[in-house]
């Protein structure tokens, strides 16, 4: 169930998934400040340059990827039935989603953003989450493409799930790390290669991640003695996935990003554990589906004010948090609460 910053930081007995849900916080604002600085600077050119741009902040996506992998197999694990999961996933992603929607929506269209503002009907369109595998329908919002993967990762796992198979999963990655291996160098070599909405469906450009994630999960949870080697295979073959098919640059990234998922898993990352970063952790999702076009058409309009660049930068980035904590206090939590109060009400009542 989702805690407030204020609950997490006063336990007395933190467990590991503050320091999970931490790093996701870290992770969004590394998000967040690429968008600001050098990815506003490629699409629209700061006046004069920030002093420090954050180039690789993207990368956050990456970790992102991981957390999910380790978290959504852990909460499938405690889970009795298909629809707990549904409703677990739907009360946590799509309250907050369909607010970003419209605030997004409004805010630009009020302020404006050249090249980014999209039409109601398309913005009625995102309101499903996959519009743009299933419909080709443009994003609000640049930053729902990952939502997309996420909800196919979900899919996924949820379908392992219900044909009990979970315990098999380290195969199914195997198989799916192959897949993409085989994909890669057929393409390469023999301009043979999967159609691209196979290729999307699957996952395949992100399996890796998850796959990360998954193995420090178990490899960190294991029960009755389980073996330490499945997840470490599926870990090395992830890895040389990357190498294979990015570059040593992504590989070597992937163990540093997993590495610090599996400290924190561990509960060895004490400083995430203070308030800032309980605080980043529990608005981590608002902040990431508010920031980006908002942004941006607040960045432009202090921009023409001759506001300097480095301090449109804060008062922005100051904006982006005071929102996703008003969207985390007043919308995600207590919609989340109502949904799973309701739904645990009409089982007990259908008992």
């Amino acid at each position: 169930m989702q805690r407030t910053a204020q609950e997490l930081a006063q336990k007395p007995r933190i467990s590991r998934l503050v320091e999970i849900d931490a790093l996701r916080g870290v992770a969004a604002l590394a998000v967040v400040l690429f968008h600001y600085t050098a990815r506003f600077d490629e699409l629209f050119g700061h006046r004069p340059p920030p002093a420090i741009s954050f180039s690789g902040g993207h990368y956050g996506v990456n970790l992102f990827f991981i957390i999910s992998g380790f978290v959504i197999f852990m909460t499938l694990e405690k889970t009795s039935k298909p629809m707990d999961f549904v409703v677990s996933r739907f009360s946590r992603l799509f309250p907050a989603y369909w607010t970003a929607i419209v605030l997004t929506f409004l805010l630009t269209h009020l302020l404006g953003l050249p090249g980014k503002l999209v039409d109601l009907a398309t913005a009625f369109g995102n309101l499903v989450m996959i519009h743009g595998l299933l419909f080709r329908i443009p994003h609000v919002d640049g930053v729902y493409w990952t939502l997309e993967v996420e909800l196919l990762f979900y899919c996924g796992m949820l379908g392992l799930f219900c044909l009990r198979r979970l315990g098999k999963v380290h195969h199914v990655l195997l198989g799916l790390l192959a897949l993409r291996l085989a994909n890669f160098f057929g393409q390469r070599n023999f301009g043979i290669e999967l159609p691209w909405t196979v290729y999307r469906i699957l996952i395949l450009t992100f399996i890796p991640w998850f796959a990360l994630g998954i193995s420090i999960y178990l490899a960190t949870s294991r029960h009755g003695g389980a073996s330490w080697r499945p997840p470490a295979l599926t870990a090395s073959c992830a890895i040389l996935t990357l190498l294979l098919t990015e570059s040593l640059f992504i590989a070597t990234l992937a163990i540093a990003l997993a590495s610090l998922v599996f400290l924190a898993a561990n509960g060895r990352l004490a400083l995430l554990r203070h308030r800032l970063f309980v605080w980043l952790g529990a608005i981590s999702y608002p902040l990431y589906l508010l920031h980006e076009n908002i942004g941006w058409s607040l960045q432009l309009q202090l921009q023409a004010l001759g506001v300097p660049t480095d301090a449109t930068i804060l008062l922005v980035l100051a904006t982006s948090l005071a929102l996703a904590t008003a969207i985390t206090r007043w919308v995600e939590q207590p919609a989340l609460l109502w949904i799973r109060t309701r739904y645990r009400n009409r089982l007990a009542f259908a008992k």
